[in-house]
């Protein structure tokens, strides 16, 4: 075994001041696996206990919704999308029914099934991340000050540590909302994009299917892809073609798109970005109103000129994705382009732009920043992902500040939550500059001669 570096004393003042901090437990303790695992039980235990005993009604409010969908389906042969227009893709059934299809039905009993059921599938994400940095750490051994051996700082799990620190940052609706099921989901697929990126179009378009936005980042792995349409536009039509097909088979086929439209006619949400000068002006001007929609259980802000916000927040989003697409087919047609720095550069960029130019700003939005860092920080580490990963870890906080934590204040003109509104939302913006940066950046300007970029597809 290599001994540790020892640190170099200098002498400052005739003491000895040292000037390194040898490998030690701090390094060990995020290389083991057993403080992973203790740490990710803690963090879903944590969470599971707000959602389901100390905040329910705040915390997991959604959950109770998802239970009262489930009887109504299993109880009253009432099916969502099947009998009835939906909110959701019809893809969210299957983690609507599965905590139910243990015979719970109470509010308790089923949050805690929820519950299960997203801790299996984060802990089957955490096992993904942990295989790829492991792969990585063998790949690319890194030399210490004696030159050979020693610890590997590639051997730290540095995203699923990241994802561990993100999600109770998050708080309760990082476990009590559809987007904990799609998030693990999306995870797992851009961690194996590169080796298999047909497995990868297959998982996002299924999230799609339970909450639409991981279908944005079809469009960065399309570009990244060396074969884009078999491995990316057929796996994605299968899927797609199996779910209809079994709407159909139900009888829901006319309303298998009616999540499209179902929310076209609601308001400017309170939390979105959007919505932040509102906010603002809010607490000063009497023609700003706060309202609350009974319908679909959230505040919205009206007042002068939101009308026109709303209706260029329907064209921007569109206008939004399809210029981050027409930057992504740009750069894959440079040759200098490196794959795998466009596929999570736009896959960031995709994800916060869903959330900056969206007249909804639901907290649990922000979970969808969450993957493309954590396979960055896992895959393809470097300083500009790890200023990426600080910044998300407090835009998450800021976020739990203002929901559940600053609920009551925001709609009654709390200046402090109203401040903690405009950080987070300005950190949002922010983050959407340095994502679509970040794909520019991912053309490499400096090729070495005879050096071939990796490709996402290559071993598939």
């Amino acid at each position: 075994m290599t001994p540790a570096v020892e640190p170099s004393p200098v002498r400052a003042g005739g003491r000895e001041r040292r000037t390194s901090t040898p490998p030690g437990a701090v390094h060990r303790l995020g290389r083991s696996r057993i403080a992973l695992w203790a740490a990710f039980a803690v963090v879903h235990g944590w969470l599971a206990l707000l959602g389901v005993v100390l905040i329910p009604a705040r915390g997991f409010w959604d959950v109770d919704l998802y239970r009262w969908w489930a009887t109504l389906a299993l109880d009253g042969g009432r099916w969502p999308v099947l009998d009835d227009p939906w909110v959701y893709p019809a893809g969210a059934l299957g983690p609507v029914l599965a905590p139910a299809l243990t015979g719970v039905r109470s509010t308790s009993g089923y949050a805690t099934g929820w519950c299960v059921m997203v801790t299996v599938l984060d802990a089957v994400a955490v096992a993904v991340l942990l295989r790829a940095s492991a792969a990585r750490a063998g790949a690319r051994p890194q030399p210490t000050a004696t030159g050979t051996g020693g610890p590997d700082p590639r051997g730290v799990p540095v995203g699923a540590w990241w994802w561990l620190a993100f999600l109770p940052l998050l708080g309760p609706v990082a476990m009590g909302r559809l987007d904990a099921v799609v998030a693990p989901v999306t995870v797992v697929a851009l961690a194996v994009a590169v080796r298999r990126p047909r497995v990868a179009a297959a998982l996002l378009t299924v999230g799609a299917w339970i909450k639409v936005a991981p279908g944005a980042l079809v469009v960065p792995l399309a570009a990244a892809a060396r074969r884009p349409v078999r491995d990316v536009v057929v796996p994605a039509a299968v899927v797609c073609a199996a779910v209809v097909g079994l709407v159909a088979a139900g009888g829901g086929l006319a309303r298998v798109t009616g999540f499209l439209t179902e929310q076209s006619e609601r308001g400017l949400q309170l939390e979105s970005v959007a919505a932040t000068p509102w906010v603002v002006a809010g607490l000063v001007d009497d023609r700003v109103r706060i309202e609350f929609d009974t319908e679909i259980v959230t505040w919205e802000v009206a007042g002068p000129g939101t009308g026109v916000a709303l209706a260029v927040l329907d064209v921007a989003l569109p206008l939004a994705l399809g210029a981050l697409g027409a930057l992504l087919v740009v750069a894959r047609r440079r040759p200098q382009t490196d794959p795998v720095a466009m596929l999570l550069w736009g896959s960031l960029a995709a994800s916060v732009l869903l959330i900056a130019a969206n007249k909804v700003g639901s907290p649990q939005f922000v979970g969808w920043l969450a993957a493309p860092v954590a396979v960055a920080l896992t895959v393809a580490p470097s300083r500009a992902w790890s200023r990426v990963g600080a910044a998300v870890l407090g835009t998450a906080a800021l976020t739990q500040l203002v929901f559940p934590l600053g609920a009551d204040g925001l709609p009654t003109g709390d200046p402090a939550v109203t401040a903690v509104l405009v950080v987070r939302n300005a950190a949002l913006v922010a983050l959407a500059v340095v994502a679509v940066r970040g794909v520019m950046r991912s053309v490499v300007r400096d090729v070495v001669p005879g050096a071939a970029a990796g490709t996402v597809g290559r071993g598939s």
